[in-house]
């Protein structure tokens, strides 16, 4: 065989290494591309997962934090107010933590595991985790009968199934204070703020008549 034949052999053998190191390469990079993507979503799913899966079950109750005018207003109208606080659909936790603050045993409910995870982290850092706790629950599922302040930051959407939950489950000297969009069928007994730090608050005193109305019945009846 001719020194061209022996190099044109060589030169084949080496092209078909080269194509199938290239081939092999290139199916490496596929791998990697598909975990990386995988992966990405499955964590994309697990941090906004509890996100949509309210809108799943009655309705969405989106993240959207607290401003520091809200959070003022708020505690501004519950000046007055003592004892528990529990703060419906929490957030990362900062109008808990601030009622804390000002001597409230305060609880938050939050369908976001992260969210409450990080509340709590916030909690201790700030020193108040013995005055504060935060639960991962739907609030559809939460009785909040022992609370006598109620907060909310709520949408147009669900405000109504919440005033019948509430007026059903809160004592008469409950308060309840709703940030962003007021209840729709309730007249609110005091407005603080404006534009989107507006909050607007209920006594169940008022929006629990009936309550009063039977026990002076009651003692009407009595001889």
């Amino acid at each position: 065989m001719s020194d061209f034949g022996t190099e044109s052999n060589l030169c084949s053998e080496t092209y078909k290494q080269g194509s199938a190191g290239e081939g092999t390469l290139k199916k490496r990079l596929g791998i990697i591309a598909t975990c990386v993507v995988g992966g990405s979503l499955v964590a994309l799913y697990a941090v906004t997962g509890p996100f949509v899966a309210p809108a799943l079950r009655k309705v969405c109750l989106p993240f959207v934090p607290a401003t520091r005018t809200q959070i003022e207003n708020v505690l501004t109208v519950l000046k007055t107010r003592s004892g528990s606080m529990v703060d419906i659909g929490s957030g990362d936790g900062r109008i808990v933590i601030a009622a804390a603050k000002r001597g409230f045993k305060a609880v938050g409910f939050e369908l976001n595991p992260w969210l409450v995870w990080y509340s709590r982290y916030k909690a201790w850092r700030e020193g108040v985790h013995h005055s504060t706790s935060f639960y991962i629950s739907d609030l559809w599922k939460v009785s909040f009968s022992e609370y006598s302040n109620v907060v909310i930051f709520g949408v147009p959407q669900m405000m109504e199934q919440l005033e019948v939950k509430l007026q059903t489950e809160l004592q008469s000297s409950a308060k309840v204070v709703a940030c962003r969009f007021p209840f729709p069928t309730w007249t609110p007994d005091d407005v603080a703020g404006e534009g989107i730090d507006t909050v607007w608050v209920y006594n169940a005193k008022t929006f629990k008549p009936h309550i009063g109305n039977d026990k002076d019945s009651e003692r009407q009846e009595m001889p």
